[in-house]
């Protein structure tokens, strides 16, 4: 596998960043939990708004440290390392600071993180089933949405679990597309609240479900009659976007999740399935095109002209399956739709994306897998693809210590 020549020494000093979400055998500042993700593919063709590319290439490696930094204070540092275009790219995807020991129940997160919205959005993406993230997350999330920002959670002491978050993000990477570099944008741009809550079914079954919101102070589009002439405001290629900004936006995303487990007397090792699935809303994208005073002096704002052509939201949702049929082998099956609006002009014109994904994975140990997923995607209008089969063979192993995964 082609990597573009990389100075591991580099690396290692840049990843003091990395580590686990849990805090294996209790980490301390002298003694923290080290681990390295590596994640390499061979896929045969692109997919929209997908990391991966055609042929061989890196995918999501993470070099990680945490630690306890005394009884008070929990600190992970993440950095992620891709190949793009024959360019070794080094992010950073986590340092945060976390409360221990607050009262009642509470804490408090601050520092770059992956934000508590939706399902499979605060997990790693290694910890995934399938080579990619679904559909609506690449749209509407980026992939995966980490930013800097505060989170302020709540776990209820009840029988059922329940908790329950807000958070305040920059959002640099949920604007909405400004093409002539006019806007000015806020510089606290996202807001967020959940809640989620579960139980278990008997020995054999447990379940989650959550709702989410996501207020983007920065996502309606910009109007294309503010500029000389007219031309799409979202980029045409967004297959080939590896920013990790979300490709669609608007000022309000709604997501609800659900999560629903089964293995025989509770032990997961040897056989087990998850179904799960999401529904994302985006509401209010359209570009503000008129603006006046109300009768008290306050200003407000009118849609109009842009609405011709599409409906007035975006869409998107999963429904996924894998079942873990013995200790070293699982098989995953995945269906999932995305309905955007690209704005042309003076119009929206609908796209629609639908994928089919079933995957095979050999999992030698809980550290090491690889997986032969075939993906069928069909596109609408959508990003100017075109129907196609998509074969991606892939390894993920976990070096170090490794916490263990959210439910």
């Amino acid at each position: 596998m082609t990597v573009s020549t990389m100075r591991l020494t580099g690396v290692a000093a840049a990843c003091a960043l990395i580590s686990t979400q849990a805090l294996a055998n209790d980490p301390t500042l002298t003694n923290p939990a080290i681990s390295a993700v590596l994640d390499g593919y061979y896929q045969s063709a692109e997919r929209p708004m997908a990391e991966r590319v055609e042929g061989f290439g890196l995918g999501h490696t993470e070099l990680a440290m945490s630690a306890n930094i005394d009884d008070m204070f929990y600190g992970k540092l993440t950095a992620i390392v891709e190949i793009h275009d024959g360019e070794t790219e080094l992010g950073l995807e986590e340092a945060f600071i976390q409360t221990l020991a607050m009262p009642g129940g509470f804490s408090i997160r601050a520092g770059r993180f992956l934000s508590d919205i939706g399902y499979l959005n605060n997990q790693h993406v290694h910890t995934d089933s399938f080579s990619d993230r679904p559909a609506a997350y690449r749209a509407f999330l980026g992939s995966h949405y980490f930013d800097d920002g505060v989170r302020l959670s709540y776990v209820a002491p009840t029988d059922l679990y329940w908790t329950m978050g807000v958070e305040a993000f920059k959002g640099d990477s949920m604007r909405a597309e400004d093409e002539h570099g006019e806007r000015n944008f806020e510089d606290l741009g996202v807001y967020t609240a959940f809640t989620k809550f579960g139980g278990d079914i008997g020995d054999n079954s447990s379940w989650q479900a959550g709702l989410s919101y996501l207020r983007n102070e920065n996502g309606r589009m910009t109007a294309a009659e503010e500029h000389d002439h007219a031309e799409p405001e979202a980029n045409e290629d967004h297959g080939h976007d590896h920013s990790h900004s979300a490709q669609y936006t608007g000022e309000n995303t709604y997501v609800a999740d659900f999560v629903y487990k089964w293995a025989p007397s509770g032990n997961y090792k040897y056989q087990h399935l998850t179904v799960s699935g999401e529904y994302f809303r985006v509401t209010d994208f359209k570009p503000f095109e008129e603006h006046h005073e109300d009768h008290d002096g306050h200003e407000e704002h009118e849609e109009h002209g842009h609405g011709e052509g599409g409906k007035d939201y975006q869409e998107g949702w999963y429904l996924s399956s894998v079942y873990q049929f013995s200790p070293n082998w699982s098989a995953g099956l995945r269906y999932g739709e995305v309905d955007t609006q690209m704005m042309h002009g003076d119009h929206f014109d609908p796209q629609k994306l639908k994928e089919t994904e079933v995957s095979l994975a050999w999992h030698h140990s809980h550290f090491s897998t690889v997986r032969l997923q075939y993906t069928n995607q069909k596109g609408t209008n959508f990003d100017g693809i075109e129907d196609d089969n998509v074969i991606t063979l892939q390894y993920v192993m976990t070096l170090g210590a490794h916490g263990a995964h959210q439910f």
